[in-house]
């Protein structure tokens, strides 16, 4: 375990999945502490697949290859190769393991540092292998609700970057994706969106996609902001376990997305997918603010 520290924040991650696992502020908990009666885990970091492949099966030129939901970097260790006192680097480099689930050499680094009330989780992806590779990442922090009363609604409102209407797509089976079928997310007048016991119990994970947002604030249940997340990736996942009545909501930037349902194309042709020339490499963040 890292702990970091700006006199403002003090953010612990574990080398293991080099996993975000403590933000706190002002001696209050933001991150969840996974607790396995709801989901055992903090802010895993999600590669080389973001969500389920079709059947947790792909192809490559005609080759299959089982690979879980969300991919394998958040079960492995990483190693640390830098750190100060507000910010820490962590590497993962593919091996004869990875090689089997995955069919191409990578190196992985993930960093996150403290500045202000901030942090900024930066991620890059590098290909030292002679083809192209083709890879998704994302992020899966989960937050504590800031008034969370397991018998009573709301939870809190979420709000974004964008007045006009939301389209989301949704879950269709096996953790893959109708994504043709949009649905309108409902805000208020206020431009809130209320978060209540019952919202993910039939929609499982709310998707934007196409760049419709790029921030997403969590707010108390009296309006006030709680947290922000600004990101420039492509596709947003909210989710909360269905049916749990959780304490929790994850709000996260992915570049990638889960298959669409039936899906049993290439890798590549994929929905969401990033391709990296052989020595390029792929470079991105995204920053959580606490209000």
């Amino acid at each position: 375990m890292q702990t970091l520290t700006n006199g403002i924040l003090t953010v612990n991650v574990k080398e293991h999945g080099a996993e975000l696992s403590s933000i706190i502020n002002n001696g209050t908990e933001y991150l969840w502490q996974a607790d396995p009666a709801f989901w055992g885990r903090h802010s895993p970091v999600l590669f080389p697949i973001v969500g389920s492949v079709w059947e947790a099966r792909y192809r490559v030129d005609g080759k299959e290859y089982a690979l879980g939901q969300h991919g394998f970097a958040r079960d492995m260790d990483f190693e640390l190769v830098s750190r100060t006192d507000a910010e820490a680097r962590f590497r993962l480099v593919s091996n004869e393991d990875t090689l089997k689930k995955y069919p191409w050499p990578f190196v992985l680094e993930i960093a996150y540092r403290l500045h202000g009330d901030s942090i900024d989780v930066i991620w890059e992806v590098s290909n030292p292998g002679s083809e192209d590779m083709y890879f998704q990442i994302g992020a899966h922090p989960a937050f504590y609700y800031p008034d969370y009363d397991p018998q009573a609604s709301p939870r809190g409102f979420l709000s974004f970057d964008r007045s006009e209407v939301l389209q989301c797509i949704r879950i269709k089976e096996k953790g893959c994706v109708d994504a043709d079928t949009l649905y309108p997310l409902e805000v208020g007048e206020n431009g809130l969106l209320e978060l209540s016991r019952e919202t993910f119990d039939e929609i499982d994970t709310i998707m934007l996609q196409d760049s419709q947002v790029g921030r997403v604030t969590l707010h108390r249940n009296d309006g006030t902001p709680w947290l922000t997340l600004a990101f420039d990736a492509p596709v947003i996942g909210i989710w909360s376990p269905p049916t749990k009545n959780a304490p929790f909501i994850c709000l996260e930037p992915w570049y990638g997305r889960c298959d669409r349902a039936g899906y049993t194309g290439d890798y590549r042709d994929k929905d969401w997918i990033n391709c990296l020339s052989p020595g390029a490499s792929f470079s991105v963040s995204y920053t959580i603010t606490l209000h």
